[in-house]
């Protein structure tokens, strides 16, 4: 099992930046993939981007491509997501979540970390 917790989140202004972490604990060589989602209120939970445990590989949203950057450090197990000029649509609920596999569903999840971004 993998128990991941984010942090990071907070009220921040339209045009800041915000770095959001995700400690992974447990059985983290069993993870392949790290993703980060949000879900905003009545809205749908999204992908955000990934990035490979190992090789660092990246995969970013269309939407959020040049603003958004997902990096880990595997000595401190922790996966991080740079966001810069923030929107105020970009007010969620941001999760992070962990698969084992190249493919498939997302195995773990963390607890989600409140991202409000103020115009």
């Amino acid at each position: 099992q993998v128990q991941l917790v984010e942090s990071g989140g907070g009220l921040v202004q339209a045009g800041d930046s915000l770095r959001l972490s995700c400690a992974a604990s447990g059985r983290t060589l069993s993870l392949y993939v790290m993703g980060w989602f949000r879900q905003a209120p009545g809205k749908e939970r999204e992908f955000v981007g990934r990035i490979t445990w190992s090789g660092g590989d990246t995969l970013y949203a269309d939407s959020l491509k040049g603003r958004i950057t997902i990096s880990r450090d595997n000595a401190k197990n922790t996966v991080y997501l740079q966001m810069n000029s923030l929107k105020p649509e970009d007010t969620a609920v941001y999760y992070c979540a962990g698969r084992t596999g190249s493919v498939g569903i997302w195995n773990n999840w963390g607890q989600g970390t409140q991202v409000t971004v103020s115009s």
